[in-house]
Parts: structure tokens; sequence; C-alpha cells
């Protein structure tokens, strides 16, 4: 068998297989006799069919078949012996076949690219210094007290202002008409000046007293998320119910209570510390990473199969769709579709393959293994992450092969940056006193 590399570039290549005469004579012959033993062929016994016969019935359905099957054969020969690390499905239209000719076929693939070893020891890094204070915690605590507060109606008689929570009934209608996007809903909840339904449907219902009624004409722009909405101009029939306050609770020990587990307002200002710490920890594990990466991707510049970035971004957008899901959000109506979200977050599935490849050649320069304890370990930070226990994580991954051995590489790459950490010169400095923008929340107590 003969196969030539075409290089289209560093990670695209184009293979010419050429299988033998021979062989090819030798595979449709057997395949022939095979299919006498078998075929029912009227006016024959089993196995009496001659040739002729059967070539007229099934040769090219034969000759198909006996084509895919050398092409499955001898393009994994051809993988041994080139010795090509190929990604994804190779590109392959199967030509006819001849049994008197050599059967040569062309398949376009990628591969991994071929990478230099890493310098990864003594690499300088900032790890910066971060601490929980008064003004953050204060904050966390505000913004729970704001989660439990309660809306009551307003007892004093006066007109609507913006930034009122307002509770309404409504209807919309098109040409006079009931519509369906806009049906008839009652005791309506918003906050004038969210925009919920339109800007101009918000400013509409300023200066509207608690038990009027009013029309309020709203026209969608034609760009407008909800495709159904865009473009028309409804009339919104609009009863004001109320008027509502916000009513917070005293920061004290009850209000520790409702939010949890907790005795007294000083067991929930230690748990929001806890939390504000664990998350800062992350964020200087996430900086100290991306100061690793940004390193080594500048040691070296390589390309990056398209069918790995493909991959990684399937999986980044299939989560986001989840997360929407979760949140009972529809992409649609806040204008969003799989499309842009796959341009939005083309750049990270790049950079991350990037860092799963460069991971992955300092796994081998460094000859880095997994034992057996590191992967129990494994399980139980898996088990307790989840809340569940360790022998439902193992028998969960013993059930799924392929997810076991991402699991197992995962735990290889913390191996391979935990290795780069303790050879690395790491100065460690003090973060601004100011919380930055992006910084951990305290999150459910």
């Amino acid at each position: 068998m003969n196969v030539t590399v075409e290089d289209q570039s560093a990670v695209k290549k184009r293979l010419t297989v050429e299988v033998p005469q021979d062989r090819v004579h030798r595979e449709v012959q057997d395949a022939f006799r095979e299919l006498s033993k078998t075929a029912a062929i009227k006016g024959f016994r089993p196995g009496k069919a001659p040739r002729s016969v059967l070539e007229r019935k099934f040769g090219k359905d034969l000759r198909a078949d006996v084509a895919s099957r050398l092409i499955q054969e001898s393009f994994v020969e051809a993988l041994r012996e080139t010795r090509l690390a190929m990604v994804g499905t190779p590109d392959i239209d199967p030509p006819e076949l001849d049994e008197n000719l050599p059967f040569v076929y062309v398949a376009a693939m990628e591969v991994q690219p071929e990478l230099q070893a890493f310098a990864i020891r003594d690499l300088p890094l900032r790890k910066r210094r971060y601490r929980v204070t008064d003004e953050e915690l204060e904050a966390q605590l505000q913004l729970l007290r704001r989660n439990l507060a309660r809306l009551e109606k307003l007892e004093e008689v006066r007109p609507v202002q913006a930034g009122d929570a307002v509770l309404l009934d409504y209807e919309g209608l098109l040409d006079g008409r009931p519509f369906a996007e806009t049906q008839r809903t009652e005791d309506f909840s918003q906050k004038v000046g969210d925009g919920k339904i339109h800007a101009d449907f918000d400013a509409q219902l300023v200066g509207m007293l608690p038990g009027s009624d009013k029309e309020i004409p709203v026209t969608f722009p034609a760009d407008y998320a909800n495709a159904k909405l865009a473009g028309l101009t409804i009339a919104f029939q609009v009863r004001l119910k109320e008027i509502r306050v916000e009513r917070l609770p005293d920061l004290d020990d009850a209000m520790a209570r409702q939010l949890g587990p907790f005795e007294s307002l000083e067991d929930l200002r230690r748990k929001i510390t806890e939390n504000l710490e664990k998350g800062y920890a992350r964020r200087v594990e996430q900086e100290l990473n991306e100061q690793i990466f940004t390193a080594l991707i500048d040691q070296q510049a390589f390309e990056v199969p398209e069918t790995m970035v493909a991959y990684e971004l399937e999986g980044i957008v299939e989560e986001a769709q989840q997360s929407f899901a979760y949140h009972n959000v529809d992409m649609e109506k806040v204008g969003l579709t799989r499309e842009m979200l796959n341009a939005k977050y083309r750049d990270t599935a790049l950079r991350q393959v990037k860092r799963h490849l460069i991971l992955g050649k300092v796994i081998e320069q460094e000859g880095l293994k997994l034992e057996e304890a590191d992967l129990q370990q494994g399980f139980q930070e898996m088990a307790d992450n989840f809340k569940q226990p360790v022998a439902n994580i193992q028998r969960f991954y013993e059930q799924s092969p392929d997810k076991l051995d991402i699991f197992k590489h995962a735990l290889l790459e913390k191996q391979a940056i935990k290795l780069i950490l303790d050879n690395s010169r790491i100065e460690e400095v003090d973060a601004e006193l100011e919380k930055p923008a992006d910084a951990p929340e305290a999150g459910e107590a």
C-alpha cells in the first residue's frame, strides 16, 4: 500500500492512499463468494448462482461495500504508517472501485500541531493578595437585606413617579382586537423605569393615580427582540391597582435566621466573609493561570485545528443555552441566536483549545502520570462540590469511559499547572484597596 502526505498547513493534511490491485481483486472475489452463499436468486439454489447473475443484480452495491471496507481498513493502516495524530473525522469522497485497477482515494484531515518543548520553570508571576473589607461586607449584607424586602401598598394617594413599584392589569390590543403576544395580564408587578414592556409604556405610567384606567399606545421598533411585536403599534388598556413601597427588614439576628441556619447576625457575617474569601481564592488562581498561559503562548506560535475549536465552541454554547433555560430566559426574546453565541465565544474557544494543547505538551514532556490515589482524590473533590456520595460519582464515570478519559486528562492538567506554579518565581503584591469591578459576590448565604 502506498501512502503520500501533502501538507496544506501545519494542521491540514491530504492523504493519498493507494490500495494495490491484487488486494482489491481479492476483496471483490471474496465478497462475491460470500454473497453467493446467501443470495436468493430465482431459479438457482443457494451457492449455485453464476457470477454474471450476481454481477447484474448486486454488483454496484457490492463494490460500494468493498470500497467502504477497504477505506476503513487502509485508512487506519495509513495513520499508523504516517504517525499522524488526526483530530475529528476525515473528509473522504469514495471513488468507484474497479477490481482490475488499484483503488486510490484522497482523505482531507486535520491533525494536532507538533509543539516544541515549553520552558515551564522560573516563570515570573505576580500573585495579588485580596482582603475582605468592611465596606464589602456591608454591601453584601445590604444586598441580602434587599432580597428579603417586601412590597407593600402605599397608603398615601399620589400620582405614579419614576422609580415607583406598581401593580397593574393590562391588555394590549392590535387594531382594536386582542393580540396573543400582549394578552390580558393581571397583577403585573414592575418598577417604573425598568422597561419590562417598553420604555414608552413606563413613561406613560407616570402621573397615573391608583384605581385609574388609561390607554397607552406603544410602537415597537422594527428590530425589536420579539419579532412578533417588531414594527407594531399596540394600544395597552391599563388599570393601575396600587403603588407599592419597599419595606426592608431590620439588620438583626431575625433577618439572619431568615437566610439560613444562622443563629445570629454575626454568624451571617462570618459566612459572607468566608464566601468572599473563597471567591478571591478562585480569582487569584484564575489570575495566576492566565499569566502562565500568556507566558507559554508567547513562547511559540502554532496553528490550531478548526475541528478542535468547533468542538470546544459547541460545548461552550451548549452550556450558555442551558444556563438561559435554567433561568427561564427565552434567547429569542432577548435578541440572541446560536449564531450570535458562536461569534461571541469563538475567541474563548480558540484560547481554550490552545490551553489544552499546551498543557498536553507539558504533560508529555514532563512524563506526568495519574496514580490511582490521584483519581480517587479527584472523585472525592467532585463529590464534595456536588454534595453527592463519592460512589455515585465513580459509578457515573465507570459507565461513561469517554467522560472518564476527559476527567483523567483534566486531573493531569491540574498536575501540570501545579508543577509550573511550584517552579515559578511568584511575587506577592497587595491588590488595590477598592473592590475590582469583577470581584466575587458573597453568593447565597
